[in-house]
């Protein structure tokens, strides 16, 4: 435990710091995994929903600086691949 009056206040800081990001995290990974569910089912209407909402908390994500810029661009980047391979699947 620290002793020091700065390093507790800056534990105190990290660890609200902490449970904030787990709720931008936790969001962005449950919409992936909806997503990735609802293109392995094969309905194209419910994934694009359900990848838009993806999109959504995985920008999010990367606004508030949870994950870098690049890590949600490159998620998003493979969760489309496989939308659009969806999509000329079942066209």
């Amino acid at each position: 435990m620290a002793n020091i009056k700065s390093q507790i206040k800056r534990n105190k800081q990290n660890e609200k710091r902490r449970l904030r990001n787990r709720v931008f995290a936790g969001q962005a990974r449950t919409f992936v995994k909806k997503a990735k569910v609802a293109i392995e089912a094969g309905d194209a209407e419910n994934a694009l929903q359900a990848a838009r909402l993806a999109i959504s908390a995985l920008d999010k994500a990367a606004e508030k600086g949870v994950i870098h810029k690049n890590n949600a661009a490159r998620r998003k980047s493979r969760l489309m691949k496989r939308l659009a391979a969806l999509e000329k699947q079942s066209a």
